[in-house]
C-alpha cells in the first residue's frame, strides 16, 4: 500500500516538508562517505530555510497546549484507556518542555558558525562547494567518519526539539481521522465537504495498480483525479475504477 498526502493550508505544507527533510537528513547523517555527509549538511541548511519563514517554535507550542487541553476533557470518559492517555498526555508536556527550553530562534547557532555559513553561501551556487572554492570544508571532508558525524549532530542538536514537536503534532493529527473505503468511477472522484475545514487528506491504494492521484481541494470541495505514467511519458488519465482510502484529518 501507498500513501499519499495531502496538506489543506500553508502552516501542514510546512510541517510535511520540515517532516520530508528530517527523514532525509536521519538518512544520510548514518551513512559514512563524505558525499553523503555533504547532503546531511546540505539538508540542515534547507531546514533552515523553510523553518525560517514561520514562526514555527510558538506555532508547535500553541498547538501542544490545545491538544494537551483536548485530551485532558477525555479523562472523564470511561471508554478511553486511562493509562495511553496519560502516556499520550505526559509525551506532550515533555516535548514541549524541551521545545520551550530551546533558547533562540530555530537554528541560530548555525547561522552565528560564520564557517557553516560559508558553506551555506556555496552550496546555493550549482557545483560551488568545491575543493578550491572551500578548501577547509574540503579537508573537513576528510576526516574520519567517525568524527564529520558527530560534528553534524552537533550542529542540529538545538534543532531537535523542533522536529520532535513537528513529529508529535503530526502524528496526533493523523490518527485523529478514520479511513474510509472509497471508489474512483472511471479515475475520478469527488466529495463536497460543505465548509468543513480540515488540515489534511490521507489517501491510501495499492500501489502495484500505478495509479497517480492528483489532489485538489478547498473547504467546499474534494476532487481526485487518477492518472497513469509509463516511462517517461506525460501522465494521462486512468480511466477505470480505482478503489482507495480516504482519510480526512482535522484537530
Amino acid at each position: 500500500m501507498i500513501v499519499y498526502e495531502y496538506p489543506f493550508n500553508e502552516r501542514i505544507r510546512t510541517l510535511l516538508r520540515l517532516e520530508d527533510l528530517y527523514e532525509k537528513f536521519k538518512f544520510f547523517v548514518h551513512q559514512e562517505h563524505a558525499m553523503q555527509h555533504h547532503v546531511a549538511l546540505a539538508t540542515i541548511f534547507d531546514m533552515l530555510e523553510v523553518a525560517g519563514r514561520a514562526d514555527l517554535k510558538s506555532d508547535l507550542l500553541q498547538e501542544l497546549e490545545r491538544q494537551k487541553q483536548s485530551l485532558l476533557s477525555y479523562r472523564s470518559n470511561p471508554n478511553v484507556a486511562a493509562d495511553m492517555l496519560d502516556a499520550v498526555l505526559l509525551e506532550v508536556e515533555t516535548v514541549s518542555a524541551a521545545l520551550v527550553a530551546a533558547q533562540g530562534k530555530t537554528g541560530q547557532n548555525v547561522r552565528d558558525n560564520e564557517w557553516l555559513m560559508s558553506i551555506r553561501g556555496r552550496t546555493i551556487i550549482p557545483g560551488g562547494a568545491c575543493e578550491f572554492d572551500l578548501p577547509s570544508y574540503y579537508a573537513w571532508q576528510k576526516r574520519p567518519a567517525e568524527q564529520r558525524f558527530n560534528d553534524i549532530v552537533n550542529w542540529f542538536a538545538p534543532l531537535a526539539p523542533l522536529f520532535d514537536a513537528l513529529a508529535l503534532v503530526l502524528r496526533l493529527l493523523r490518527d485523529s481521522g478514520g479511513p474510509v473505503k472509497m471508489i474512483a468511477i472511471a479515475g475520478s472522484y469527488q466529495q463536497m465537504l460543505q465548509g468543513k475545514v480540515y488540515q489534511m487528506l490521507r489517501l491510501t491504494m495499492d500501489e502495484s495498480m500505478g495509479a497517480i492521484p492528483e489532489i485538489s481541494a478547498n473547504k467546499y470541495m474534494l476532487w481526485v483525479r487518477f492518472t497513469t505514467q509509463g516511462g517517461d511519458l506525460k501522465p494521462k488519465p486512468l480511466e477505470e475504477d480505482v478503489p482507495f482510502e480516504l482519510t480526512l484529518c482535522n484537530f
